[in-house]
């Protein structure tokens, strides 16, 4: 028997990978997960053996949402619910706003009020900050003030010069008695072991989300909190690209310019950003915050600037962020422009981009010139013959990379957060945007749109077409991977 095994061992795997890949293929059919997503596992297991189940079990299982993604304990609580009861826009403004909107602005209104985990909030203070320097300088300073609490979450934190000085400053406002609580993703974030040990000696509350065995060669893996948000006494707080590491500030020393955006909000919005973070800090820290109206302190403001902070992820019931996004699109009748780091959109948004153009909107794409991804680069790019079939203008920025992930609509409506245009902002990660009704801050951020173009080249159709045939097969070979990517 022995004997039997050695001498056909490589045919016994190979039946045996292909018995999982068959029952893998049953599962995933029986899932009714979108078509091209489903093509995509079954050609990976089929054609790829061992390396195939490899990428379905960190890639297509979904044992992970079913046990984690559940805990709606925050959501639900009657707290949150009465908080979000007052904050959200009173009848009789949504009335006064109806009249005055125009018939895309009230159906998109709509559809965001329908979402009670994310009310639709009117009394807010907005500032759009460009890049980490200036992020990181205004942060400071609210930390360095703040009374109570210090909420943070992010993708990336690294305790390289920035991290360590927002580190450094977070260990002097616990020693003040400011309770900390610190959630990081395990694959995208590096924190040294020097570091860890302060942070353990201090009185600061700090979490991976989601540890895995080898954050190094996970870096796709499913269900990862992308998500770069701060709240301070629950009266400010920030939302947007910027992680914490130094690639995120152009200091003199860095190689290539970083071009980011971020949000500085104060007002009722706040509230939404601290009860997102309550929930996923519920599930990282395994322990339930007691919740007492400290978290959402009253402070009034006078500037009315509608906004809603949408969030989405394996926890959510509706893909928020993209239903949103999708909606303002195609009821928009005068532009659409936007920036995003990583291009790799599902049917409905090439559709509703589609549509758009050739109804007469003035589209436009901006997107890195080099990508930080080669995979994430070519699958792009394989999206692109689309746009340009449609009349869609494509910019791509050259200055440095361009890691801003906003849009805006008829200066009336613009969307600033953690979300790409891609699959996995869409489906797989939590991701956090904030949804702004507001033509200063629409017109403010088209500006920003419009200067960053010139720091950009436009690609014509007929430059596109010219491509080497090499550069061709690069992208259909990278698309095969885009609902995973």
């Amino acid at each position: 028997m022995l004997a039997f095994l050695t001498d056909h061992w490589w045919t016994i795997a190979i039946v045996i990978n292909y018995i999982l890949a068959l029952l893998a293929v049953v599962t995933i059919l029986f899932k009714s997960i979108n078509p091209t997503k489903t093509l995509t596992y079954i050609i990976v297991l089929l054609v790829f053996p061992f390396f195939g189940l490899i990428v379905y079990y960190l890639f297509g299982q979904e044992y992970r949402k079913n046990k984690i993604f559940n805990r709606k304990d925050v959501l639900n609580n009657n707290l949150i619910k009465s908080i979000n009861s007052k904050v959200e826009i009173k009848p009789e403004f949504l009335s006064k706003y109806e009249a005055n909107a125009e018939e895309e602005q009230v159906r998109l209104v709509q559809l965001l009020q329908k979402n009670d985990k994310s009310p639709l909030t009117q009394n807010n203070e907005v500032e759009i900050i460009l890049n980490g320097e200036n992020k990181f300088e205004k942060l400071f300073q609210d930390i360095k003030q703040a009374k109570k609490h210090v909420h943070l979450e992010y993708y990336i934190l690294k305790d390289d010069k920035i991290g360590t000085r927002l580190l450094d400053l977070l260990l002097s406002k616990a020693k003040e008695g400011v309770v900390i609580r610190l959630s990081y993703d395990d694959v995208g974030s590096k924190i040294s072991s020097k570091m860890k040990k302060l942070l353990n000696q201090s009185t600061i509350q700090h979490h991976a989300f989601m540890p895995v065995l080898f954050p190094k060669f996970t870096g796709k893996m499913n269900y990862r909190n992308h998500r770069k948000i701060v709240i301070i006494d629950g009266e400010i707080g920030y939302v947007g690209g910027v992680n914490v590491s130094d690639t995120y500030v152009n200091y003199p020393e860095n190689k290539n310019y970083w071009r980011d955006t971020h949000l500085r909000i104060e007002g009722e919005a706040v509230f939404s950003l601290q009860t997102q973070f309550l929930t996923n800090w519920n599930f990282v820290a395994e322990t339930e915050v007691k919740l007492d109206r400290s978290f959402f302190p009253s402070k009034p403001i006078d500037k009315i600037i509608p906004i809603q902070i949408a969030a989405s992820g394996p926890d959510t019931d509706w893909a928020n962020i993209m239903e949103a996004i999708f909606f303002s699109i195609v009821t928009a009748e005068k532009y659409v422009y936007i920036t995003t780091p990583y291009f790799i959109p599902n049917d409905q948004i090439i559709t509703a981009m589609q549509v758009a153009a050739k109804s007469g909107v003035d589209v436009r794409l901006l997107i890195p010139d080099i990508s930080d991804s080669w995979t994430a680069q070519n699958a792009t790019n394989s999206y692109l013959e689309q746009l340009f079939e449609a009349n869609i203008k494509i910019y791509r920025y050259t200055k440095g990379f361009i890691h801003a992930k906003t849009m805006v609509v008829d200066d009336i409506f613009t969307t600033i957060g953690t979300s790409n245009m891609d699959y996995r902002s869409f489906n797989i990660n939590f991701e956090i945007n904030a949804l702004i009704y507001n033509e200063e801050k629409a017109k403010e951020a088209k500006q920003i749109f419009l200067d960053d173009l010139k720091d950009a080249k436009n690609i014509t159709f007929e430059q596109w077409t010219n491509r080497p045939k090499i550069e061709r097969l690069k992208e259909a070979y990278c698309r095969l991977w885009a609902p995973l990517l």
